[in-house]
């Protein structure tokens, strides 16, 4: 297949996302959209790994207010936490790595609906500085956020590819999120190396703890970090999750205008509490595309990625990954776009 032909492939397949049973906001007024609440709309919301940087300066410069909506981000300790809070209403929306939807949906019986995309994967394999090399990890102890979902699977197919599996050939640990894990190899050398992305993975580096290679060149692209919803509550709350998903996109529009530099690094200072030079590294990474998709597109090919890792890996499906409509409903994104200004305008 050229380009051409794999771009309009790509393009089909979205399209089929965005056609999913919860298209309701598609067929919503315009003048539904604004000003029909004196008050803003409450939306509880739980990520993981931090708030997202998005919404924390989307509140800080008034956006989600400008959409009439008041969000309240807390960030879960660990995947499983936030995968509960989203199943039993304590948070309305979750931004995660999205194969937590596919988790939820296919070993808890979830009925969960990716909304949008956000973050690619810019992870890396990260290991403690006396291993150089991934064959080295046999019989070591490795950490994850949960054995079982999102960037274990991605360690455990990297390793795989070198010959190495779990249970056998190495030990996983699961200890929560990537600020937790990265603690726990500095006060343990015995855990050897983990999956951390940005800015823990640049933190850890200028550490002293080796890269042996980013995720991206080890397995190809990965839908990461994305936000995703019950498909009851989407539908019950279209309008707020329309406006919700436009202001997150002004907001990361924001995040990544050279403009506001100043602003950004001082929310990276105080949300990550970042220092020179992790801080201006961490800044010129979100600048490109190797982290922060733009407009928070949701990349159908990682998506793949992530369907075919945990078909292989967890024997999902009988090995037979499914097309990713089965989880998306992109139908609230585009009436999202349809309500804020093109980029760059």
């Amino acid at each position: 297949m050229n380009k051409s032909e794999d771009r309009s492939a790509n393009r089909r397949a979205f399209l089929r996302c965005s056609a999913g049973a919860a298209s309701a906001a598609i067929a919503l007024h315009a003048k539904n959209l604004h000003g029909f609440g004196a008050s803003p709309e409450t939306l509880h919301v739980t990520s993981i790994p931090g708030r997202p940087l998005p919404i924390l300066l989307g509140q800080k410069k008034g956006i989600f207010a400008k959409h009439e909506l008041d969000v309240q981000v807390e960030a879960a300790p660990n995947s499983e936490a936030l995968r509960g809070a989203l199943a039993n209403g304590r948070a309305d929306i979750a931004h995660g790595a999205v194969d937590n939807a596919v988790a939820m949906a296919e070993n808890a019986g979830a009925d969960v609906v990716i909304l949008m995309g956000g973050e690619t994967s810019a992870n890396e394999l990260i290991a403690q500085s006396d291993i150089h090399s991934i064959p080295e990890l046999r019989g070591r102890t490795l950490l994850v956020d949960a054995p079982n979902t999102a960037y274990a699977l991605q360690l455990k197919k990297i390793l795989l590819a070198n010959g190495l599996r779990a249970g056998s050939d190495y030990q996983l640990v699961p200890l929560g999120a990537t600020p937790q894990r990265l603690q726990a190899m500095r006060d343990n050398k015995q855990y050897a190396a983990s999956i951390l992305g940005p800015p823990t993975s640049i933190v850890a580096k200028r550490a002293g703890f080796v890269s042996l290679g980013s995720t991206n060149t080890l397995i190809g692209p990965y839908q990461a970090i994305g936000a995703f919803t019950r498909r009851s509550w989407a539908r019950d709350h279209a309008v707020a999750v329309v406006k919700y998903l436009a202001a997150y996109v002004e907001a990361q529009r924001q995040l990544l205008d050279p403009a506001i530099r100043s602003d950004v690094l001082d929310l990276l200072k105080q949300e990550w509490r970042l220092e020179e030079p992790a801080l201006s590294e961490t800044y010129a990474l979100l600048k490109t595309r190797a982290w922060y998709e733009p407009d928070a597109r949701f990349d159908v090919d990682g998506f793949k990625t992530v369907l075919r890792l945990r078909a292989e890996i967890e024997g999902q499906w009988n090995g037979q990954p499914p097309t990713p409509d089965k989880y998306c409903d992109f139908s609230y994104y585009k009436q999202a776009l349809s309500m804020i200004m093109p980029h760059g305008q």
